[in-house]
């Protein structure tokens, strides 16, 4: 891929206003559905099993979150997901705890069997879980020996990379260092702070982000998943700069996305592509 066109990624999200139906946490539906409202999209936050196929069909894209699990919900991911599979409409999954618990390991194997996503994002944990079925995984965080660093990053290059041909979606890793990869061109991006980890709900809000302008621009899936993933972060080093203490920190981060474009973007990203 040549130089990202945040312009042209920006122009589309701002002009076609999305509709992005999220299936996801309950603890942090609200501040997902904020974060959509702020980058210039729509949510509609609908779950029961009666209606999200009619839900579905009308929105432009679907957002899958594990991260308050129930059997009607489970229900529901494999009805949208399906109806969204059949109307062309992208998907990001987020597994979330995936090997905490077996029935959410059952689960993602159940989804990943039976729809097919657009943008796969965890931490490294629960990539590394879905890349390998581990029985050995963590809850909601990374595990501290799974940070990506200089000595494991081919590594985790290769198992991102792997797993993104396998599930033919986009990868993405969250971390200190995020990593973006459709199977061959790989992205690092380097934005964001360390505060946001201490929000409840950014991975959360951020697949609401990726949803949103993978729904807008869904002839360049990795373009514009690489632009949300720095976008989000950049949000987060803004909201920093702003902020009394987590509080505050959610609602510049809100702020900023209501405010970030094309040339804040060129002048903070910190996006390094490779091979």
């Amino acid at each position: 891929m040549g130089e990202l066109n945040f312009q042209n990624v920006f122009d589309k999200v701002r002009k076609d206003s999305v509709m992005v139906h999220c299936i996801t946490n309950y603890v942090t539906i609200n501040d997902v559905a904020n974060i959509i409202l702020a980058m210039g999209a729509s949510p509609i936050m609908a779950d029961d099993p009666i209606e999200v196929c009619e839900i579905t069909g009308i929105s432009d894209c679907l957002v899958i979150n594990m991260g308050t699990l129930k059997q009607n919900i489970v229900r529901s991911m494999l009805l949208a997901g399906k109806k969204a599979n059949e109307s062309g409409h992208p998907i990001v999954f987020d597994p979330v705890g995936v090997g905490a618990s077996k029935f959410r390991k059952d689960t993602a194997i159940k989804l990943l069997d039976e729809v097919h996503f657009s943008v796969i994002r965890g931490n490294i944990s629960e990539i590394k879980t879905l890349y390998e079925w581990s029985e050995n995984s963590y809850g909601v965080d990374a595990k501290k020996d799974d940070i990506i660093t200089e000595d494991n990053q081919k590594k985790v290059i290769r198992m991102a990379k792997e797993l993104a041909v396998k599930t033919k979606a986009v990868i993405v890793i969250t971390g200190e260092t995020d990593l973006v990869t459709d199977g061959e061109t790989v992205y690092f991006i380097k934005n964001g702070v360390p505060e946001m980890a201490r929000i409840t709900g950014c991975g959360c809000m951020l697949d609401g982000v990726i949803a949103g302008f993978i729904g807008a621009n869904q002839g360049n899936i990795l373009e514009a998943t690489v632009t949300a993933v720095s976008v989000m972060g950049i949000c987060g080093e803004y909201a920093r700069e702003n902020a009394k203490g987590t509080g505050t920190l959610k609602v510049h981060l809100i702020d900023a996305m209501s405010n970030i474009d094309e040339t804040w973007m060129e002048r903070s990203n910190q996006i390094e592509s490779r091979s």
